[in-house]
């Protein structure tokens, strides 16, 4: 039974991280740009500054 749920903890981790554009990529610059900067954490904002401002 650990097994099983073990193996579906890992699977929803999977599925969930897949979901995200790579940081850095256009896709990425775009979600935070219609998110609010205030709800962007500390690591958001440098990498948005490095990828998308600085590039």
């Amino acid at each position: 039974m650990k097994t099983i749920k073990l193996f579906g903890l890992l699977s929803l981790v999977l599925m969930v991280s897949a979901c995200a554009p790579e940081v850095g990529s256009e896709a990425w610059c775009a979600s935070l740009d219609k998110k609010d900067m205030g709800d962007w954490s500390a690591n958001e904002s440098l990498d948005y500054a490095k990828h998308c401002v600085f590039k």
